[in-house]
């Protein structure tokens, strides 16, 4: 079993930048596929980027450039680094785990973009 605990979300001006941290509660290390989704109102959960434990990384195309996915096992922590931020880019963003064939879930964090 993983749980999963996002923070550093909040209210940033457009043009900003935020970095949200997911932390796990085992050892990263085993865990293969991690990632983060972001589910704005009214609409579907949307993938958001993704990280193997061998660190290859894959991107929705509009985030790319401008999000930057990683994670450091020694602390079991993925980061989501978002720069340039656009007022589309407000939702709750989750992480989750792919681990033994099982996914876990974090209960999210809200990014509110807005001047």
């Amino acid at each position: 079993h993983v749980q999963l605990v996002e923070s550093g979300g909040g209210l940033v001006q457009p043009g900003g930048s935020l970095r949200l941290s997911c932390a796990a509660s085992r050892s990263t290390f085993s865990i293969n596929g991690m990632g983060w989704y972001r589910q704005a109102p009214g609409k579907e959960r949307e993938l958001v980027t993704a990280i193997t434990s061998g660190l290859s990384t894959n991107y929705a195309d509009s985030k790319k450039g401008r999000f930057t996915i990683s994670r450091d096992n020694t602390k079991n922590t993925m980061y989501l680094q978002m720069n340039s931020l656009k007022p589309e880019d407000a939702a709750v963003y989750y992480c989750y785990a792919n681990h033994l064939g099982m996914e876990y879930w974090g209960n999210g964090t809200l990014v509110t973009v807005s001047s």
